[in-house]
């Protein structure tokens, strides 16, 4: 079965930067399970595993656009200490949410100087261009419940508590 929209295909990866340095991998876990055409991983990950069966291993580099997006300056912020009101403890990689004028979204604490705390609302590897080793371990089917929910149940996916 090739790996097409109604599939969920389950797959182990390595992710690397362009220095080489590992930066996630399913080795020694379960394989990363996602339903094929719901957006459910980078784009450009998607459109490579499209028409792949299992027993396929093969390698492709994303750039930024079709992975987690350019890096936006605008996003990197820098506020006052008092913002973080009730936060005794901040420290530099603490995550937190931002009120923006956009919505919600989720920011970093990439440095504190004195009073100012600057937040990065980008993606960790936002910018970066990803080069993924792939081993595709099963094509199925998706049940109708995972279509309608839009991501995979079961082993290797999304548990409803």
């Amino acid at each position: 079965m090739q790996i097409a929209a109604r599939c969920v295909a389950s797959f182990h990866y390595t992710l690397t930067n362009d220095a080489g340095d590992v930066l996630d991998s399913s080795q020694g876990r379960e394989p990363l399970a996602y339903l094929h055409d719901a957006g459910n991983i980078v784009p450009g990950l998607e459109r490579a595993m499209s028409g792949r069966q299992a027993g396929d291993r093969f390698v492709v580099d994303v750039a930024a656009e079709d992975g987690y997006g350019t890096y936006v300056d605008e996003l990197v912020q820098v506020v006052p200490r008092n913002a973080f009101h009730g936060v005794d403890d901040l420290a530099v990689g603490m995550p937190f949410q931002a009120q923006t004028a956009q919505g919600v979204i989720d920011v970093v604490v990439t440095v504190i100087e004195g009073d100012e705390v600057t937040v990065d609302g980008n993606h960790p590897l936002a910018g970066e261009t990803l080069h993924f080793e792939v081993e595709v371990v099963e094509v199925r089917a998706a049940t109708a419940e995972e279509i309608s929910h839009g991501h995979v149940h079961g082993a290797g996916g999304h548990h409803h508590h």
